[in-house]
């Protein structure tokens, strides 16, 4: 399948101070260690969406071999960024992966199985022992949606409005933080220092 891997990454991290993509992770940024996976992931097409501290992300963070996307109006929330993203798509595309550019926990074979278990429906999810979560799959009968997507969680409306299929891809483990806060940002740290050893 020609699927398209997309990074949101275009926060202006208000609530941090500072750009939280550039804050250290295991040994390089939550940014890098997000993209390093999505390379991992074997997508057809990589796009990462910046707008907030977009020229120091780009100092800091190696992004060959994605499309960088920015978004003008990433202060609207992340479906300024949604939509930005599903412009640049590749026409071959037959689905969307989201990840999120503050959540490096997301490991290679759960955006691996979300594919293969949700490549036929509308929508695909992860399902954690403690909820849902990213990463999302949409297929191409929701790009059309994505496209005019705007606001904060406008993903999650998709996901609950009960238009569309949803597949529900199982992981043994729970949600995967991401950072908002600094509060989050030590529970991200607490939580890989806990982690079995890679």
């Amino acid at each position: 399948m020609f699927v398209t891997g997309i990074v949101l990454a275009a926060g202006a991290s208000h609530r941090l101070g500072q750009p939280k993509q550039l804050l250290p992770f295991r040994g390089t940024t939550l940014l890098q260690s997000t993209v390093d996976t999505a390379g991992a992931c074997g997508f057809a097409q990589l796009l990462v969406i910046l707008g907030g501290s977009a020229e120091p992300i780009r100092a800091s963070v190696d992004l060959a071999g994605a499309d960088v996307v920015a978004n003008a109006s990433f202060g609207s929330g992340c479906g300024s960024s949604i939509s930005s993203a599903i412009r640049r798509l590749d026409p071959r595309a037959e689905g969307v992966v989201l990840l999120l550019g503050d959540q490096p926990g997301i490991e290679v074979a759960a955006v691996r199985g979300l594919i293969a278990t949700a490549s036929g429906a509308g929508i695909g999810v992860c399902r954690y022992r403690d909820g849902l979560g990213h990463p999302f799959w949409f297929g191409p009968d929701l790009f059309a949606d994505l496209a005019v997507l705007h606001g904060d969680k406008a993903v999650w409306k998709l996901l609950h409005s009960g238009r569309f299929d949803v597949a529900e891809h199982p992981i043994d483990a729970t949600v995967p933080p991401d950072v908002d806060t600094w509060e989050d940002y030590d529970a991200l740290l607490a939580r890989d220092r806990t982690a079995a050893p890679r």
